[in-house]
C-alpha cells in the first residue's frame, strides 16, 4: 500500500478517469447517451457511472487508495530524508572517499592547520555549512548545502495528499456516506418541502454540499436540492434568499448578454437583512456558503392559449389557461367521447434566437446554450441569419393511456420558403429533435382560417358541395362530371383520414407515383373550392385568383395541403396557440459549502514549493580529509550530489581549480 510504484499506477489511473471526464460531456440526460451509445453499451457504461466521473463510486475508491497509499509513503520516507538533510555524515573515512567518481588529492606545503582555516572560509563563501571532526593527526570538515531540496520532495507528496482530501471533502463523499450509514433516503417523488421526511433532510451543519435553488420574483427560499442518484435531498441553508428583481440584457440578436439578480439576504439567527447584487463570476458568501449565478427559469408564468380540435367536424376554438409548472385538462373533442386529456405546462421562453439562414423549422437550444453566451463567445458571434422569432410555448400532453409527446408551439408566425406559418413541434424525448407541423397565417395572422377549413374537411356537405365544384369546372362532359366528383370525394375522406397514405395504401408500388400525380392536384383543387366555400359562409372576401394575389392564394392553399397530410401523424388531437402571457422570472442558483477549496489551495501552495525546491534546489555535498606530513599536508577531497548532471560535473572542475589554489 505504501509502495511509490502503487501511488504512481493509481495516479494514471485518475488521469485515465480525468480524461473521460473532459472528453465526454457530463451531467446530461440519460436520453442523451443512450441515443448517443444504444441501449447496450448505455447500460454498460452506466455501471460505471461514466456519465458523472468525478463522483463516481469507483473515482473516489481510487482517490481514497491514493490519499492513503502516499501518506504511507511520506510516513515511511519522510523521516529518513529528514535526518539525512540535517546530518553532514563526517564519519565518512578516507579510504570511502578514494571510490568517489569526483575527487581530487594533492599534497600542500601548508600547513594543516592554514589549510584547514583556508579551506572552511572558501566553503563559508560559498554557501556551505560544515562540520568538522579531528583524528590524533588529521581532521576530515564535510560540509552541505541545498538540503532543503529534500524537504521539496516531502512537499509535493503531501501536497498530493492535501489536494485529494481537499477534492475528497468537496466532492459527494461526504453525502454519499451519509446515505450509506446515516440513514438518509433520497427523495424520488414529487412533494412540497415541507412534507419532506427527515430521512429526506440533510443537517445544516453538513461539512459541504453543492445544490442548486431556483427562486422566482418576489419569492424566498432557505434550502437547496441536493441531486443523489435518481432523487434528491434537502439541504437547509444558514440564511433565507428572497429575489426582489431579476435583470436581464440581450445582445441584437437576442442572446443573453448578462444578466443578475437582486436578493435580499435575512439571517434568521440575528433577524437582520441585507442587499447584494450576484451577477455571473460575482457570487454572495456569507456563513460559509457560496451562492453562485447559475441561470434563469421560469418562475410560474400565467399562460393564456386558444385551443383548436384537430378532430372532428368542430372548428371552434377554446380558451386554454394554465401556469408553467402546473397542469390542467382538456376535452378537445367533446361530444365524441373521447377521454381528457392531461396538459403539463414545462416551460415558457419569450426570446427565441434561432438561424433562419436557410428556410429550416428552428430546433429551440436548451436554456444552457443560451446561457452560454452570457461568458462564451456565442454573445459576440456575428451572424445576419440570427433572428429572434417570438415567444414559444413548451407543454406535455399525456392521454388516458398514458403515451405523452412533447410540444413546442410558437406564438408569432414566420417567414419560411415565402410563406408565413406557424409552427407546432413535437417530440417523444429530449433526446429527439422536433417534427413539425407548419400551418399557414391568414391575413390576420392567426390559424383560424386553417382550423376552418380543416372542419370542413370532416363535413360531409361541406366535402360533397367542393367536390361537386371542382367536377363542374374540370370535367370534359356531362358524363365525365359525376365520375370525377365521386373520386374527388372519396380521395377527400381518404385523404382526411390518413393523408397521402391513406390514397396510395392499396395501391401497387409501381403505380403508386402515377396515382400521385393525378390525386395530389385534385386534391389541391378540391381544398381550394372548400376554403371558398368556407369563406362564403364566413362571410369573409372573396379570393382572387388572377394578378398578384393568385401566388399568395396558391402558396397558402399548398401549405394547408402538407399540413392536412400531416395531421394524422400529429399525436395530439388539439393544436394549443399561445395567446398571451404573463411572465414571471426566476433565477436559478447554486449554492455550496466548499471548505476543500481552501484545502486545495494550501496543496497548491506546497506542490509549487516542493517542485520549486526539487528543480532548483542543488544539495552539494564535501568531504575534504587533511592529514598532517612530513613538510606539510596531504590533501584528499571528494564532491557528491544526488544528480550528477552536465552543470555538477562544471561545478566540479571549478571546485578542483579552487582546491588546488588553496592547497598552494
Amino acid at each position: 500500500m505504501g509502495s511509490m510504484r502503487f501511488a504512481v499506477s493509481l495516479l494514471m489511473f485518475i488521469c485515465v478517469a480525468s480524461l473521460i471526464g473532459t472528453v465526454l460531456q457530463q451531467n446530461q440526460a440519460p436520453n442523451t447517451y443512450i441515443d448517443r451509445f444504444g441501449p447496450f453499451w448505455f447500460a454498460v457504461f452506466d455501471k460505471f457511472s461514466i456519465w458523472h466521473v468525478y463522483n463516481s463510486w469507483w473515482f473516489l475508491l481510487i482517490m481514497s487508495f491514493l490519499v492513503v497509499s502516499t501518506t504511507l509513503c511520506v510516513l515511511r520516507n519522510a523521516p529518513k530524508m529528514l535526518r539525512d538533510a540535517q546530518s553532514f555524515r563526517e564519519y565518512v573515512r578516507a579510504n570511502s572517499l578514494r571510490s568517489f567518481h569526483h575527487r581530487v588529492e594533492t599534497d600542500s606545503d601548508l600547513a594543516p592547520q592554514m589549510l584547514q582555516e583556508r579551506t572552511q572560509a572558501w566553503l563559508r563563501a560559498h554557501g556551505y555549512r560544515f562540520k568538522v571532526r579531528r583524528e590524533e593527526d588529521a581532521v576530515m570538515v564535510a560540509a552541505k548545502k541545498g538540503s532543503a531540496n529534500r524537504l521539496g520532495y516531502i512537499f509535493a507528496h503531501t501536497a498530493i495528499v492535501i489536494i485529494c482530501l481537499g477534492g475528497l471533502l468537496d466532492s459527494e463523499l461526504p453525502i454519499r456516506l451519509q446515505v450509506w450509514l446515516g440513514g438518509k433516503v433520497p427523495i424520488t417523488e414529487n412533494m412540497l418541502i415541507s412534507d419532506v421526511p427527515a430521512s429526506g433532510r440533510l443537517p445544516a451543519a453538513n461539512p459541504s454540499f453543492r445544490a442548486n435553488m431556483l427562486v422566482p420574483e418576489g419569492g424566498s427560499s432557505s434550502t437547496g436540492i441536493v441531486a443523489v442518484d435518481n432523487g434528491v435531498l434537502v439541504q437547509p441553508l444558514p440564511f433565507t434568499l428572497k429575489l426582489d428583481k431579476f435583470m436581464v440584457d440581450y445582445y441584437s440578436t437576442g442572446m443573453p448578454s448578462s444578466f443578475k439578480s437582486q436578493v435580499q439576504v435575512t439571517d434568521p439567527a440575528t433577524g437582520k437583512s441585507f442587499e447584494r447584487v450576484i451577477e455571473v463570476n460575482e457570487p454572495l458568501r456569507y456563513k460559509g456558503v457560496t451562492v453562485y449565478q447559475s441561470s434563469f427559469d421560469d418562475g410560474g408564468s400565467k399562460l393564456m392559449l386558444t385551443g383548436y380540435p384537430l378532430v372532428g367536424a368542430s372548428g371552434n376554438a377554446f380558451p386554454v389557461d394554465g401556469k408553467v409548472g402546473d397542469g390542467t385538462k382538456i376535452e378537445p373533442a367533446s361530444g365524441q367521447g373521447a377521454a381528457p386529456l392531461n396538459v403539463q405546462f414545462t416551460g415558457l421562453r419569450v426570446i427565441n434566437v434561432e438561424n433562419m439562414g436557410g428556410d429550416e423549422p428552428p430546433q429551440p437550444k436548451g436554456l444552457m446554450d443560451h446561457v452560454a453566451s452570457v461568458t462564451g463567445s456565442a454573445g459576440g458571434a456575428r451572424n445576419e441569419n440570427l433572428r429572434n422569432v417570438g415567444p414559444s410555448v413548451q407543454y406535455r400532453i399525456t392521454d388516458s393511456e398514458g403515451q405523452s409527446h412533447e410540444y413546442t408551439t410558437y406564438m408569432l408566425p414566420m417567414l419560411l420558403d415565402g410563406v408565413t406559418v406557424f409552427l407546432s413541434g413535437v417530440r417523444e424525448s429530449e433526446a429527439q429533435p422536433y417534427r413539425y407541423l407548419r400551418i399557414p397565417a391568414d391575413e390576420h395572422n392567426s390559424v383560424a382560417e386553417f382550423a376552418a377549413l380543416r372542419a370542413a374537411l370532416w363535413d360531409p356537405a361541406l366535402v360533397q358541395a367542393a367536390a361537386g365544384r371542382f367536377a363542374a369546372k374540370n370535367a370534359t362532359s356531362d358524363m365525365q362530371q359525376p365520375l370525377l366528383e365521386k373520386a374527388a370525394r372519396g380521395a377527400l375522406e381518404s385523404f382526411r383520414q390518413s393523408g397521402f397514405e391513406g390514397i396510395i395504401d392499396r395501391v401497387p408500388e409501381q403505380d403508386r407515383e402515377k396515382v400521385l400525380g393525378f390525386a395530389v392536384p385534385m386534391i389541391q383543387l378540391c381544398l381550394t373550392e372548400l376554403r371558398d366555400i368556407v369563406r362564403e359562409r364566413a362571410g369573409d372576401e372573396p379570393l382572387q385568383y388572377d394578378g398578384p394575389k393568385a401566388l399568395a392564394a396558391e402558396k397558402w392553399v399548398q401549405t394547408a395541403l402538407l399540413a392536412l397530410a400531416n395531421l394524422p401523424s400529429y399525436p395530439a388531437p388539439v393544436l394549443m396557440t399561445l395567446k398571451s402571457y404573463d411572465q414571471v422570472e426566476a433565477s436559478v442558483f447554486q449554492v455550496a459549502r466548499s471548505p476543500g477549496k481552501n484545502t486545495v489551495y494550501l496543496g497548491a501552495l506546497l506542490l509549487v514549493v516542493g517542485v520549486f525546491s526539487m528543480f532548483y534546489i542543488r544539495d552539494r555535498r564535501i568531504w575534504i580529509w587533511i592529514k598532517k606530513r612530513e613538510g606539510g599536508s596531504s590533501v584528499l577531497a571528494a564532491m557528491t550530489s544526488q544528480r550528477r548532471t552536465l552543470d555538477f560535473n562544471h561545478e566540479f572542475e571549478r571546485f578542483k581549480e579552487a582546491f588546488r589554489r588553496l592547497s598552494t
